[in-house]
């Protein structure tokens, strides 16, 4: 059996979601879970680019050790954020989960050929986000070794 130990912890997950309920949901998830110090939240894929370089007022955002990403977003979609974040040599290693309603293949495609880490559908209620983010959990803190910085 894999074991999260809070020393393994996401210090920084940015969430990149402009649905309210979906953020709610997945921050009580996250809080129940253990695993998570910082959740930040932006609410379009522009705001997502202006937080990981720093821009505006994200000057001062820390830099995310995990990010998860919804396709369907306002102003700049996902899918462009994914490739601007995979092209971008300070930021390729952070790890992208995609975490969506979508179920397309084309979807699931495109999003692992611009270099996603994984790629989740949206579960439907409450108990199925908790579950969601213990296998993520225990899947990304349990099992994958990443390059430190």
């Amino acid at each position: 059996m894999i074991s999260t130990h809070m020393n393994h912890a996401v210090k920084v997950l940015l969430l990149v979601e402009d649905n309210g309920a979906d953020v709610r949901l997945m921050k009580e998830a996250f809080r129940e879970s253990g695993i998570v110090e910082d959740i930040s939240v932006v609410t379009d894929g522009e705001e997502a680019m202006m937080f990981l370089h720093k821009t505006g007022e994200y000057e001062n955002a820390p830099r995310p050790h995990l990010i998860l990403l919804d396709l369907n977003l306002p102003r700049k979609d996902g899918r462009q954020v994914l490739s601007e974040i995979k092209s971008d040599h300070d930021l390729k290693r952070i790890p992208v989960i995609i975490l969506t309603s979508s179920q397309a293949e084309e979807d699931i495609r495109t999003t692992y050929e611009l270099g996603a880490n994984c790629f989740i559908t949206k579960p439907l209620d409450f108990g199925e986000f908790t579950e969601i983010t213990r296998l993520l959990a225990d899947f990304r803190l349990g099992v994958v070794r990443l390059p430190e910085g």
